[in-house]
């Protein structure tokens, strides 16, 4: 990678470090009475309100009493965050030692379509690693419900070059949907997609 100019990484987070489990997040929220779960919750891309949510266009109090709306029974705001979070496995460690070792060589960014209850969660238990904690593992990270805006918008991507000035044609940008890659690739960035659970390591070897 070195040797093709490449000097920033710009690392997705779910699917690309963290390992996903959309069907038991389906099936937690089934048993809380939440209909039409599935249909909101791909993903790369969700919908309605949890599309909102993770564009910071709602609060998560917002988001909890949208979710109670639609339920057929009462739930605390930790049954909601539970099964919410259930979405969300783990981080393997060889991933975590991948990021160490790249911020040796690289300048290692993570830009996120996420939102604040699976951030909260994952900063107190996936990045939680010997003695690092998530700021250890990234130059910045942006996150797109603080920016207001997520991918594919190709806006997140103009944005994180204007904030860190790098130079797209010596960026590369690992994200799990091809449409987020589509889109950063039209300003110079280079792209790789990897499949659901690849270890991409082989990228730098």
């Amino acid at each position: 990678m070195k040797e093709k100019g490449i000097r920033n990484l710009i690392v997705d987070f779910g699917g690309v470090l963290i390992d996903l489990d959309r069907q038991r997040c389906i099936e937690n929220f089934s048993k809380l009475g939440v209909p039409d779960t599935e249909a909101m919750l791909d993903v790369c891309h969700q919908q309605g309100i949890f599309l909102q949510y993770e564009q910071g266009m709602v609060s998560s109090a917002e988001f909890r009493d949208a979710i109670r709306e639609r339920m057929q029974k009462p739930a605390t705001d930790a049954d909601i965050d539970a099964a919410w979070n259930s979405f969300l496995v783990t981080i393997p460690a060889y991933k975590l030692d991948l990021l160490l070792k790249l911020r040796e060589r690289y300048v290692v960014y993570l830009l996120s379509n996420t939102n604040d209850i699976h951030w909260r969660w994952s900063c107190e238990h996936a990045f939680r690693y010997r003695a690092f904690r998530v700021e250890d593992f990234f130059e910045k990270i942006f996150l797109s419900y603080e920016m207001k805006m997520a991918k594919p918008d190709v806006a997140i991507f103009r944005k994180v070059l204007d904030d860190t000035g790098i130079d797209p044609k010596e960026t590369f940008f690992i994200d799990d949907s091809a449409a987020n890659c589509r889109a950063a690739e039209t300003l110079g960035i280079s792209t790789y997609t990897p499949q659901a659970g690849e270890d991409w390591s082989h990228l730098f070897n």
